[in-house]
């Protein structure tokens, strides 16, 4: 049974310390060890491509369905749709985070071989809410925020992600921070559900 866990704690550096970062939940073991078994096969039996971003090519293997965003062009829509595989995941993602099952449009399946990780970003304002699902190996995520004062001009966070444990973005962490995944040593999987903003479905 899926165990909502308290992401901070004392994780958090400079002036977002006391109330720790707003619009972050988790949860633990959403998924049983034979499904994150089942769930790693059928991502490593998608035709993943490296993540390009304006002609650079990352090292973390991707494919998207539902929807999808070019970072080579910034060409926004549709692609094939989420395999049936996904939909039980995207199910209960939606049940946890309190969202009706159709909202979660768009998945994104990652593959981070060694060496792999994501570097500081925020989602593209096409999509509003963000669910991750990790697989395979613990990973932490890191958050940070710009302010005039902190540590280097940011307030910053981290969150463990467990394997098999989900994580919600939403409100000021998904909108004011940003997030990024350093490198592992072990290879990592995870599935990504998003929602379309109001900014997605003008231009859906």
């Amino acid at each position: 049974m899926a165990t909502q866990s308290d992401l901070f704690g004392a994780s958090v550096d400079g002036p977002s310390a006391e109330g720790g970062v707003a619009g972050l939940s988790a949860w633990d073991g959403v998924v049983t060890s034979g499904e994150e078994a089942a769930l790693i096969a059928a991502i490593d039996a998608c035709a993943l491509s490296p993540f390009r971003f304006q002609g650079w090519e990352g090292k973390r293997l991707t494919a998207s369905f539902g929807w999808r965003y070019d970072f080579d062009t910034g060409a926004f829509g549709p692609t094939e749709p989420m395999p049936d595989w996904l939909l039980p995941v995207r199910d209960r993602a939606a049940a946890l985070a309190g969202l009706a099952v159709d909202a979660l449009v768009q998945a994104l399946v990652i593959r981070y071989d060694p060496g792999a990780g994501i570097g500081w970003h925020r989602d593209r304002p096409q999509f509003e809410h963000v669910i991750g699902l990790s697989l395979g190996s613990a990973a932490t995520l890191r958050l940070r925020r710009r302010t005039a004062a902190g540590r280097s001009g940011f307030a910053r966070a981290s969150a463990p992600l467990t394997p098999r444990g989900l994580y919600h973005l939403t409100g000021d962490v998904r909108q004011l921070w940003e997030h990024s995944i350093a490198p592992g040593d072990v290879p990592r999987w995870s599935i990504t559900f998003r929602s379309l903003s109001e900014t997605g479905r003008r231009a859906a």
